[in-house]
């Protein structure tokens, strides 16, 4: 496209702004930006935008509690309240993954910024003795699931891997699984796309430059999940391979069951086309969704979206009404997620995300804001609840399932590596525990499962030492996924046995830590 017909288009869509530098650019820059512009929408974004906004405007003034219903009992799995259910769950879903009907699709858009790193937040070591990354977590349980539907089935069973990348993250996160040759997953069943990318705009409606010659893009948020399957190709793939049910995840999570059998299971013997996983709520002022039903319709409703009143109501047996945490972690059949990817995609509302977006000013400096300049628009993995016919919600122990890593290590702060990690390790301690081991002290004592409150070597009312050392650190305990996906297996391996509070256990074997290694 020559420049003047890409001024005019751009004149007609009020963004003539975006060539302001056009002769500073060398030829280079330029056919660059020909390029990122000539691949736009401009109508489309500019509809996008007006929608956004008047949404925006909107939601601020209205609360959502009139509408608001918590979760039936009747969808609800509950995994405390349900415990006899669980193993008939577990084994329909093991079945389906023996079939190859279950699919696992992980959304990997984001970069470690908030970590302070720039690549990838799947390639994060978070510090486990074993210095695996998020990526490798989560294969090594896909392979140890497959396995394990093999010994129940005697049949080999695939669960192909959809790992949804953004621009940012999609070519240092190919290299990074080919150079560990997809850690043992047939490079086949690994299937990597691109979510969509929309510029960031601000207060006007004018597209943000980020330098002279480039605009500053953001990925299209997790829900630019369903455009990104109908244009690359993935439902296709999925038909072709006989994909029934898909997982969906977010790769923050180092707890994630991937592809949980009794998840999948449990949306299999209720018919459903949509499942939510929840963890329960027990602050009401967490900033963590709700799923619950508004207007009759399935939902997640944000923190900031209700009353204090209204989070703050309980039911009978004293839990929160609305109690269902949203921890973004769905199981869709893939007939629904073929609707919406078909039909319901283009009603799919944009979030505005306020942000400090730096830009090039018309002077051609590069500006840093210090305050909110601009918006991002993103849409929702959650906003397709709407549309499902059969929605159910499965309640899972947080300490067993959910530890996100979002920020960076420092005091007080949440959701960071050793968060993480604490998390992991704590839950193989119990793991062990519930097999039959022991960890004992340097005098030969057993420690107790569960960290005690007052102060390292204090005692509890039952005359017990704390768990806590001196560093107030959990016990040091990492079990491999390829030896065991959720707790299972490990009798033969720890029943009866004691072992010194520094252990791992892989498939080579069990291994007491010294301080310097193994």
């Amino acid at each position: 496209m020559d420049p003047s017909r890409l001024a005019a288009r751009l004149a007609e869509a009020g963004q003539s702004h975006l060539l302001q530098f056009w002769k500073e650019l060398s030829p280079e820059e330029q056919s660059d930006l020909t390029f990122d512009l000539q691949g736009m929408d401009f109508q489309e974004i500019n509809g996008f935008f007006q929608k956004a906004m008047e949404t925006s405007s909107g939601s601020k003034q209205e609360k959502m509690d009139a509408r608001m219903e918590p979760v039936p009992r009747e969808v609800l799995g509950s995994v405390t309240r349900d415990r006899e259910r669980l193993k008939d769950w577990e084994e329909a879903g093991l079945r389906c993954i023996s079939q190859s009907k279950v699919a696992v699709l992980l959304l990997a858009g984001g970069q470690g910024t908030r970590l302070g790193v720039s690549y990838p937040k799947g390639m994060y070591d978070v510090g486990l003795p074993s210095h695996k990354t998020l990526f490798e977590i989560q294969a090594q349980r896909i392979l140890k699931l497959q396995q394990l539907a093999e010994q129940n089935h005697h049949v080999k069973s695939h669960v192909p891997w959809y790992i949804m990348t953004s621009g940012r993250t999609m070519e240092a996160t190919k290299a990074y699984f080919s150079q560990h040759q997809y850690f043992g997953l047939d490079q086949n069943n690994v299937i990597f796309f691109q979510q969509g990318m929309l510029p960031a705009m601000d207060y006007e409606g004018k597209i943000l430059l980020e330098t002279r010659g480039k605009l500053s893009m953001a990925p299209d948020g997790n829900g630019g999940l369903y455009r990104a399957l109908g244009n690359q190709g993935i439902m296709e793939d999925m038909e072709r391979r006989g994909v029934e049910f898909v997982h969906v995840y977010c790769v923050d999570n180092i707890l994630v069951k991937v592809a949980d059998p009794a998840f999948i299971g449990f949306c299999v013997k209720k018919g459903a086309d949509c499942g939510a996983k929840v963890v329960e709520k027990t602050n009401p002022t967490e900033a963590v969704g709700v799923v619950c039903k508004v207007d009759g319709h399935y939902k997640v409703v944000e923190y900031s979206e209700i009353t204090l009143a209204t989070a703050e109501r309980r039911s009978a047996d004293g839990r929160l009404l609305f109690n269902a945490g949203n921890v973004a972690n769905h199981v869709f059949s893939f007939s629904f997620l073929r609707d919406v990817v078909t039909k319901y995609e283009p009603e799919l509302q944009h979030h505005v995300a306020q942000k400090k977006i730096p830009y090039v000013d018309p002077e051609g400096r590069l500006v840093k804001p210090d305050k909110p300049n601009g918006i991002k628009m993103e849409k929702f993995v959650f906003d397709i609840f709407q549309f499902a016919k059969t929605f159910v919600v499965y309640e899972v122990l947080r300490e067993d399932e959910f530890s996100p890593l979002k920020n960076a290590d420092s005091q007080d702060a949440k959701d960071t590596p050793t968060t993480a990690r604490h998390a992991l390790m704590s839950l193989h301690h119990r793991w062990l525990l519930t097999a039959g081991g022991h960890f004992i002290d340097e005098n030969g004592r057993h420690v107790p499962a569960i960290p005690r409150s007052g102060g390292a070597g204090s005692f509890s009312d039952d005359g017990k030492t704390n768990l806590k050392d001196g560093t107030d650190l959990p016990i040091k305990c990492e079990i491999s996924p390829l030896v065991s996906y959720g707790g299972e297996g490990l009798e033969e391996l720890v029943k009866g046995k004691e072992f010194q509070p520094n252990l791992m256990i892989d498939e080579t074997g069990v291994h007491q830590l010294v301080k310097n290694g193994v």
